[in-house]
């Protein structure tokens, strides 16, 4: 944990939610559901110091774009130096609420992924829907939201997502609740999911 998490948690310990930053074994789960064939934009709320950041440059193609939006002054100041020489990776001091203001202002129609670590549980319930319903608007058919939580409680507000698939991830500190909702993908309004367990399902049977 760098010194830097240690003392933004200090200062705003419900913003970020977790006194240590996300393990290896987290950040390598959750890059796994993105498929970074595909993914050309992909966002994420709350990077903090950029673990989950780092992971997802790493494995991007060259023609993607991150954006980063991270509401706090300080990680962002070190997010820009940790990605100068990065021009893929766009840094934004700003709420997520500004996600689709942003989308428009660099003319990118939608995001592949929104990866989102921010603990919604803390948010009042409008605001919470009123960033659910935007953050399903911003995405792609066929897009993915992926959220890391110590509860699953976001799953009863997030109704308008097609489909939600939820695991407990143990092998982090404390364990999280990995939740993949996706919007439906616009031709007979299935989800990619929910084909993959009708497929997994038949093969089963």
């Amino acid at each position: 944990m760098s010194v830097l998490f240690f003392k933004r948690f200090l200062k705003r310990p419900f913003q970020i939610a977790s006194i240590v930053p996300s393990s290896k074994a987290l950040v390598e789960r959750v890059a796994d559901k993105i498929d970074f064939e595909r993914a050309r934009v992909i966002a994420e709320y709350g990077p903090g110091e950029g673990a989950h950041s780092r992971e997802i440059a790493r494995r991007m193609r060259p023609d993607c774009q991150l954006l980063l939006f991270e509401i706090d002054a300080a990680f962002s100041r070190d997010l820009q130096r940790q990605f100068r020489e990065d021009p893929r990776v766009h840094v934004i001091n700003d709420n997520a609420a500004r996600l689709s203001s942003e989308l428009e202002k660099r003319g990118i129609g939608s995001c592949d992924y929104i990866v989102s670590g921010i603990p919604f549980s803390i948010l009042q319930i409008d605001k919470k829907r009123a960033l659910l319903q935007q953050t399903h608007d911003a995405l792609t058919p066929g897009g993915r939201f992926i959220i890391y939580q110590v509860t699953n409680e976001l799953k009863q507000h997030a109704k308008l997502f097609d489909h939600a698939e939820s695991e407990y991830f143990l092998q982090n500190i404390p364990p999280m609740f990995i939740t993949v909702f996706e919007r439906a993908n616009g031709r007979n309004g299935d989800s990619e999911l929910s084909m993959q367990e009708s497929r997994s399902s038949a093969n089963n049977a």
